[in-house]
């Protein structure tokens, strides 16, 4: 399956909130243990990465969710599976096995919708790369501006560890999202290509930034085309933007990235900004309407939601884009 030829053909659809669903079913700190960890030395509710390993069933079922829905690109739970983030739980040996695990329930959930429902349209997954919770380009002490928590180094290995896993656990594209500061970006891209390299191998890869407010700059302080010049390099499959903001503001980027981007343009928003108790209130009439509107306007190949959004709100959004055509590619002068 290539997925750029369904690209060709339509515009796709990315899944919904996977910490949202997961809220939905209320489990306690012994439901994230598990057996295996029960006797875990620090607190683990919360980690929901581990649940690809503890509660398989209950994230493979969300991504069936999803796929009913009519999502055509599945992410897996991996948002956080890395050395540098499951620090957080002293779970750092489980990097690898965690990203091996999510791409398997993924990839087992789209194997058996498509046996169930034969004759579906083609379905992907990506293996979600997410941010860190360290940054490169930001000290985290008011008081040492040089000072940085992570070395470049440590980020590569890191997010080539991550990769590893989820090419062995079945991904079809790499998606590095939520980006809120390039250098780390950087770093995922370069642990990338070095997979490709060593392993021969190569899978498309899409990236995700994130605009944190009005400014219309990422938290480290570009603005998106800044942002996509810094990332243009890596010949991705797609740029977008997700998560932080909700679909009414961020058209305004969206429409600057569909004219500025020479490759495919993705955008999954989260459902409206979150209310005085952390909770998303928009309805999934409501984003797919806003969504509907940029397809119409011919500014979107891949969409979908990010935080707050439910296999409801992608149902939604499919059927609102699913007659209307995507975003042509540019074509672009050759450099003499």
């Amino acid at each position: 399956m290539d997925i750029r030829k369904e690209l060709e053909k339509r515009i796709l659809v990315i899944d919904g909130a996977m910490g949202t669903m997961i809220q939905r079913h209320k489990l306690s700190e012994e439901d994230y243990r598990g057996e295996r960890f029960k006797n875990w030395h620090s607190d683990v509710k919360g980690n929901n990465d581990l649940l690809c390993i503890t509660q398989p069933d209950i994230i493979k079922g969300i991504h069936k969710q999803y796929l009913a829905a009519g999502a055509d690109i599945i992410e897996t739970n991996t948002f956080s599976s890395t050395v540098i983030a499951m620090a957080d739980y002293d779970m750092q040996s489980l990097a690898y096995e965690l990203n091996v695990a999510a791409a398997t329930c993924a990839r087992n959930a789209v194997d058996e919708f498509i046996a169930e429902n034969p004759g579906t349209t083609p379905k992907f997954v990506a293996g979600a790369i997410g941010p860190l919770n360290k940054t490169l380009s930001l000290s985290p002490d008011v008081n040492n501006p040089g000072f940085r928590a992570v070395t470049f180094d440590e980020v590569v290995a890191a997010y080539y560890q991550q990769i590893k896993g989820l090419v062995d656990g079945g991904v079809d594209i790499l998606l590095i999202e939520t980006i809120f500061d390039t250098l780390n970006a950087k770093g995922a891209i370069f642990a990338a290509k070095k997979y490709f390299r060593e392993y021969k191998t190569e899978l498309p890869v899409m990236i995700s930034g994130t605009i944190t407010d009005a400014s219309g700059r990422t938290l480290s302080g570009q603005t998106l085309e800044a942002f996509y010049t810094s990332v243009m390099h890596a010949n991705p499959l797609s740029v977008g933007l997700n998560c932080a903001l909700g679909a009414a503001e961020m058209r305004s980027h969206i429409e600057e990235l569909a004219q500025i981007a020479a490759c495919y343009t993705s955008a999954y928003p989260n459902a409206g900004l979150p209310n005085a108790m952390g909770e998303y209130d928009e309805q999934p009439h409501e984003t797919a309407h806003f969504i509907e509107e940029w397809a119409k306007q011919g500014f979107v190949n891949i969409v979908g939601g990010c935080c707050g959004t439910t296999p409801d709100h992608i149902k939604h959004i499919a059927d609102n884009v699913r007659k209307i055509k995507p975003r042509e590619l540019p074509v672009l002068e050759e450099m003499l």
